[in-house]
């Protein structure tokens, strides 16, 4: 049979394109940790491979690099040769993370928040979850609900109860506007702890939930230490802890400045952190006491949490510690601001950031 051969599109043997997915899955974590390094990640790569034989006698991590390249993972540097993500790896390293984090959730049973506006149109969607008392008929899903009731009792005595029944969650069409402030301060990689990655991660999955799902929202990401700035959802992979003290009332100012701009009347903050504020700027002179709750460096945090509760913006507060001084100035921060706190460990932070999105999403604040 005649005909033409395109050999650069030649399907890879399922052998190598199984090693290929298995190396990418551990290349994108190390690339993550390394914040973008993709040589050191490379490197880590090499030295697992040396300790736990991740690679196989057929395919080796020079031949990964090459399919990395070839697949558009990575490039070569025109200038100087060195290896760097590109825009694919980027979304790549968001959607891992959303599916991570996001996949992972369970289904919650409705909050107490009471929702006198229901906003613009919602919809139902193809989410499913137990009926509770004060849904109504137009939210049961029949077809669900028989389903239910014949696997529970038959069809010899067919009846429905309440435990049979289903009910479609329906999606509210409110626009929100969410700022997510994450602490870069040193003590987020202190006594041996990595606490950057998972926040990363976790601004990295919502950035793709908000992205895909609700594209009518936004989500601005700033980062604050001595000072707060604001950084694009690309260069998230990159994000790296400084030298830096913890100015929460920098990053605050910065996030109202943001949300001033934004025209949807739901607005919020999250803030991710695992410290108290230990610095303030006066001037162009940093105040700054790492030692207790200063009381000037309080005292200015908790009158800015009072003024954006006057605009009506809360802050969810996300405290990746325990310890039970940093616990009571969470406390006095949410009181000021009538807003939320969690204290978390790194597993559960991306739940806990999730749920409380999706919360805040189907009521106006």
């Amino acid at each position: 049979m005649l005909g033409y051969r395109f050999s650069q599109y030649t399907p890879l043997p399922e052998s190598a394109k199984s090693d290929f997915e298995k190396l990418l899955k551990i290349f994108m974590q190390l690339v993550l940790i390394t914040s973008g390094n993709v040589a050191e990640a490379l490197e880590w790569l090499t030295e697992l491979d040396k300790q736990y034989k991740v690679t196989s006698q057929n395919y080796g991590i020079g031949d990964f690099i090459e399919q990395l390249k070839k697949e558009g993972y990575i490039e070569e540097s025109p200038r100087d040769g060195e290896l760097k993500l590109n825009a694919r790896s980027e979304q790549n390293l968001r959607k891992s993370a959303l599916e991570e984090i996001f996949g992972k959730l369970k289904k919650a049973k409705g909050g107490d928040h009471q929702t006198f506006h229901s906003g613009r149109g919602d919809e139902p969607t193809t989410e499913r979850r137990d009926y509770e008392f004060g849904d109504t008929l137009e939210q049961i899903s029949m077809t669900d609900s028989l389903r239910n009731a014949q696997i529970n009792h038959g069809l010899d005595n067919f009846f429905i109860t309440e435990e049979d029944l289903e009910v479609m969650e329906r999606e509210y069409k409110s626009q929100t506007s969410t700022v997510l402030m994450i602490d870069i301060s040193h003590s987020m990689i202190l006594y041996g702890e990595d606490r950057i990655t998972p926040a990363k991660k976790v601004a990295m999955a919502l950035a793709e939930l908000i992205t895909k799902r609700y594209p009518k929202d936004t989500l601005d990401v700033l980062v604050f230490g001595d000072d707060a700035w604001q950084i694009e959802i690309k260069d998230l992979p990159y994000l790296q802890v400084g030298p830096y003290h913890t100015n929460t009332v920098s990053g605050l100012e910065l996030a109202m400045d943001i949300l001033r701009r934004r025209k949807n009347p739901n607005k919020q903050i999250f803030m991710i952190t695992d410290g108290k504020p230990t610095c303030i700027k006066e001037g162009i002179r940093y105040y700054k006491n790492s030692f207790g709750l200063d009381q000037k460096i309080l005292g200015r945090t908790l009158n800015l949490a009072g003024s954006l509760r006057k605009l009506k913006i809360p802050v969810t507060t996300f405290m990746l510690a325990t310890d039970p001084y940093l616990k009571a100035f969470v406390r006095e921060f949410t009181k000021a601001n009538n807003g939320n706190a969690y204290y978390s460990g790194l597993q559960g932070l991306g739940n806990l950031v999730f749920e409380d999105f999706k919360k805040n999403r189907r009521k106006n604040f």
